[in-house]
């Protein structure tokens, strides 16, 4: 039985045998020379290898046989020649070689109705590396030539792939657009990306960022000198009946309205409100975004349980979301004065506050400013102080490395860098619900406002405005949770005088819907609410 060969061509190129990778021969013109037969997959006459591969005037054949001996010590095993070579032409001809690139081509060129969502992104990540990495060397410019043509040859197979996927029927919506907008990356002309990533950004809720890439695309339609008519209202339909299409749009139980405000400063700040009865304002907290969070599988049960019998009223804070995203100052003077344009514009009168983690003590000052207005604290997840008071010096180090993280990798469309958040904000998430969340904060804040609101979070300090709120205020807190300790939440609880502190069996920074946490929450606010008549 003879040995099995795998030749990776997308990449570096590689060879193993059952597995075990093969040192391949030193030189260049000889490993270009297997790359080539392994791709083409045909046989060559050996005067078309020796123009390729030794235009010098001394021996091209005696080059060529020397390579070929090479390449056998590398393919053939013990009876059995996969260098098949006469005195007019070479292959390499077995059933038992695949060839990555090889694999995939044949696979879409025989154009099934429907491929496996997993195959597909096997796919996209595969042909997302360069063929042939590093053997594009100029001495030889027909096989320069070559490697150019099957270069593009792997760009318009990446498109079919990124199609596929942005319109596969097993895709959720948010997967779907993610593999949308690397569809127009990769085609910026493209007139079927272009209208199916604003078909799909529309189905998940994201208007405004529909608006804004209609707006680049045809910018840059008109700067080419392009004119193409594009049916941004269509939805996106295949190329022939046996084409997948998006997924449906969601169904939400309620619909927001959005309106904006602007601050002292200058800043536009976008808020929502939806439902109907007494109000309930939510502070903003680590990156928001009206239109991605509503109904997302993160945000989506806690926000229409408040909703449920009042009117709830959220924002987006400078720096996200819908709000300013270009602004001077990101601090914790300015996340209140937000939350004061907010509840100024809409002229409310007396709420009960609900502060989630940084947004906690955004309540806190708040309540100290305006106790008049504010009928009830509701905190969760929350801190009195800042990483940069009182963390060790440990933590402080590792906090500055993520942030270092954040801005060189934040904007790239490798989740790692964002993951390391998800993972400590929800570390019992289901993957489908990380996945989302990593993709949500890199639309939701530009990698340098990440950065620059981690900073600001650092500096936060409130313990001295604990002793003076004197509203009724209830402090919940996950007792696991791996983002902000539950010390830091009892600190709240003891600084504010009769505050009552609810510790919650949970791990998560961010409480999930299916989770019994998440309705021991509502339950305890409902009752304290009830008790204080609100």
């Amino acid at each position: 039985m003879s040995d099995k060969i795998f030749i990776t061509a997308m990449g570096h190129l590689s060879v193993e045998r059952d597995g075990e990778e093969v040192k391949l021969p030193s030189s260049r013109k000889t490993r270009a020379l297997l790359a080539y037969l392994a791709v083409t997959a045909r046989p060559h006459r050996r005067e078309r290898l020796c123009e390729l591969f030794w235009d010098v005037p001394d021996d091209p054949r005696g080059a060529l046989r020397w390579s070929l001996s090479k390449l056998r010590g590398v393919l053939n095993t013990e009876g059995t020649e996969r260098i098949v070579a006469d005195r007019e032409r070479v292959q390499i001809s077995a059933s038992d070689i695949a060839v990555d690139f090889v694999i995939i081509r044949k696979r879409l060129l025989e154009n099934p109705p429907l491929i496996p969502a997993q195959e597909l992104r096997d796919m996209a990540a595969k042909l997302g590396n360069v063929l042939l990495d590093g053997l594009g060397y100029g001495s030889q410019d027909a096989f320069a030539s070559w490697l150019a043509a099957e270069r593009e040859d792997v760009n318009l197979l990446k498109l079919n792939v990124l199609r596929r996927l942005a319109l596969h029927p097993d895709m959720s919506v948010t997967e779907a657009v993610s593999w949308a907008r690397r569809w127009t990356e990769a085609d910026p002309f493209g007139s079927n990306a272009a209208e199916t990533y604003v078909s799909l950004l529309r189905q998940s809720g994201q208007t405004a960022e529909a608006i804004q890439f209609i707006d680049a695309y045809t910018t840059e339609l008109r700067k080419a000198g392009l004119e193409i008519t594009i049916d941004f209202d269509a939805h996106p339909e295949s190329q022939s009946n046996n084409e997948p299409k998006a997924a449906p749009n969601r169904t939400l139980l309620l619909n927001q309205n959005i309106g904006f405000c602007r601050t002292d400063d200058n800043v536009r700040i976008a808020y929502a409100t939806v439902g109907e009865g007494p109000s309930i304002v939510k502070a903003a907290n680590w990156l928001n975004h009206l239109e991605l969070d509503w109904d997302s599988p993160i945000w989506g049960d806690t926000f229409q349980a408040c909703a449920n019998g009042r009117t709830f009223i959220r924002y987006d804070e400078r720096g996200n979301g819908l709000s300013d995203w270009d602004v001077d100052d990101i601090s914790q003077r300015a996340f209140v004065s937000d939350l004061e344009t907010v509840v100024d514009a809409l002229k409310l009168k007396k709420f009960p506050l609900l502060g989630i983690s940084q947004g906690c003590a955004v309540s806190i000052e708040y309540a100290v400013r305006h106790p008049e207005r504010v009928s009830a604290l509701i905190l969760v997840s929350g801190y009195a102080s800042g990483w940069r008071i009182g963390a060790t010096e440990e933590e402080q180090e590792r906090r500055e490395a993520v942030m270092t993280l954040t801005k060189h990798g934040w904007g790239t469309n490798n989740p790692a860098y964002r993951h390391i958040f998800s993972q400590t904000f929800m570390p019992d998430a289901k993957p489908d619900e990380l996945d989302w969340f990593d993709e949500f904060q890199r639309q939701t804040t530009s990698p340098e406002n990440a950065v620059r609101f981690q900073q600001a979070f650092g500096d936060i300090d409130v313990r001295d405005l604990l002793p003076q709120v004197k509203v009724p205020t209830i402090v919940f807190h996950s007792k696991d949770d791996q983002r902000i300790s539950l010390a830091q939440g009892r600190e709240v609880a003891a600084g504010i005088p009769g505050a009552r502190f609810v510790p919650l069996e949970s791990k998560n920074h961010i409480l999930l819907g299916h989770e019994p946490a998440w309705t021991t929450f509502f339950d305890e606010t409902n009752r304290f609410l009830a008790e204080h008549g609100i």
